[in-house]
C-alpha cells in the first residue's frame, strides 16, 4: 500500500475519532506546557539568582561565614556577622588594589523593610544581571541626612511617593524594638524596578543613619555616643581582577580587625549547591508530566483498538499487511504527539507573553 494512501487513511481515522483525538492532543499539550514552563522557571530562577549582583569583586564584613555575609548584604536575609569600624573601611578603601568601594550599614527597618545606610557609590557602581544599573523612577539619590530612597516594591506596597515621611525602627525585619521618631526621613527618590532585593530595600545616607542614632542616644541616654561609627560590610571593586585573590588574602589575614572577604561568585555557587535540590525536583516533576501525557496517548490508542477490529479486518481484506497497519498506528501516534507538542509550546509562549509583566 502506498505511503500517500497510509497518510490519507491516518487522517481519515483521526477525523472519525475527532473528539478522542482532540482530548489526546490536549493531554500532550498540557504535559508539554508544564515541561517547557518548568524549564523556563528553572532557568529563569537560576539566572536571576546568579545575576543578583555583578561587577563586585569582594564583599567584606566582620569575621564570619561567607554565606552569612552574602545573605545579609545582597539578599537582605538574616543578620550580619558583626560590624566593621569606619576607620578600617576607609583604610582598605585607599588600598592600591581597590578601584572603588561601597559602604553598607544594616540594622534598622521600616514596616518590615530593611533600611540600608550607604553612599552615592552604591547608585553609581552597583550592578545586577548583565549590566543592570540602579536607576530612579522619580527623584534622585539622597544628599541630606533626612533624605531617603525607597525601592519599587516598598513604594508600591506602602503607597509611598515623593515627600512621604518615613520613621525608621531600630532592629531588623519583624524585630524592631524602638522607633527613631526624633529623626524622621522624607522620600526624595523612588528606584525603578530591578526584580532584585533592591526593590524591597530603603536607602539612606551614612550621615543620616549616624545622626539618627545619635539623636536617639541623646534622648534616652542623655548624651551622644562616643564610639566610632560602624558599618556592616562593604563592597569592593578592584583595579585588576587578578588582584582580587591577593586582596582577599590580605583582608582575611589582617590582624588589626578580623574581617572576612567573600568572592560573590564563589559564595553564590556555594549557596546554590545548598538549595539546588529544588532544581532536581522541578526536573522530576517535568519528567513525570511528560510520562503522564504519553501514557494518556497510549491508553487512548489501545482503547480504540478493540473498537477498530472491523476496520482492521477490512484493511486486511483489501490487501493491507501487518506492516501497513502498524505504520498506520505509528503515524497516528506521531501526528497526535507532534500536534500536542506544537500546541503545548505555543500555549507556553502565549502564557509567557501575557504573564511576563506580573511574573
Amino acid at each position: 500500500m502506498a505511503v500517500t494512501t497510509t497518510v490519507r487513511l491516518a487522517v481519515q481515522s483521526l477525523r472519525s475519532r475527532a473528539f478522542t483525538s482532540m482530548l489526546t492532543v490536549a493531554s500532550i499539550a498540557l504535559s508539554v506546557t508544564l515541561l517547557v514552563g518548568i524549564e523556563h522557571v528553572r532557568a529563569g530562577v537560576r539566572e536571576s539568582f546568579a545575576g543578583t549582583i555583578r561587577g563586585v569583586d569582594l564583599i567584606v564584613g566582620a569575621r564570619g561565614g561567607s554565606l552569612q555575609i552574602l545573605l545579609s548584604t545582597v539578599f537582605g536575609i538574616g543578620a550580619p556577622s558583626g560590624s566593621v569600624g569606619m576607620s578600617t573601611y576607609e583604610r582598605w578603601a585607599q588600598h592600591p588594589a581597590v578601584a572603588w568601594s561601597i559602604p553598607y550599614a544594616l540594622g534598622d527597618s521600616h514596616r518590615g523593610y530593611r533600611v540600608v545606610g550607604t553612599s552615592s557609590a552604591f547608585y553609581e557602581r552597583y550592578r545586577f544581571r548583565q549590566n543592570g544599573r540602579v536607576t530612579f523612577a522619580e527623584g534622585a539619590a539622597p544628599v541630606n541626612a533626612t533624605d531617603v530612597v525607597i525601592g519599587a516594591e516598598v513604594a508600591e506596597r506602602l503607597r509611598y511617593g515623593m515627600g512621604s515621611p518615613v520613621v525608621v525602627t531600630h532592629g531588623l525585619q519583624g524585630g524592631g524594638i524602638a522607633d527613631h521618631e526624633t529623626h524622621p526621613f522624607t522620600v526624595t527618590g523612588v528606584l525603578a524596578r530591578t526584580f532584585t532585593p533592591i526593590d524591597r530595600t530603603i536607602y539612606v545616607t551614612l550621615d543620616g543613619l549616624e545622626e539618627m542614632h545619635e539623636e536617639s542616644a541623646m534622648q534616652f541616654a542623655m548624651g551622644p555616643p562616643q564610639e566610632e561609627a560602624q558599618i556592616s560590610a562593604f563592597f569592593v571593586g578592584t583595579r585588576n581582577r587578578f588582584e582580587s585573590l591577593q586582596l582577599q588574602r590580605e583582608m582575611n589575614t589582617a590582624r588589626d580587625e578580623p574581617l572576612s572577604a567573600v568572592i560573590p561568585g564563589v559564595a553564590l555557587g556555594e549557596l546554590w549547591q545548598n538549595i539546588g535540590s529544588a532544581e532536581v525536583g522541578l526536573r522530576i516533576v517535568a519528567a513525570f508530566a511528560v510520562a503522564i501525557g504519553l501514557t494518556g496517548m497510549l491508553v487512548a490508542l489501545y482503547s480504540s483498538l478493540d473498537a477498530r477490529r472491523r476496520e482492521m479486518a477490512i484493511l486486511r481484506a483489501v490487501g493491507a499487511g501487518p506492516r501497513t497497519i502498524v505504520s498506520l498506528l505509528v503515524l497516528e501516534s506521531a501526528t497526535l504527539s507532534l500536534a500536542g507538542s506544537v500546541a503545548g509550546v505555543a500555549f507556553e509562549y502565549l502564557l509567557l507573553t501575557l504573564g511576563q509583566g506580573p511574573i
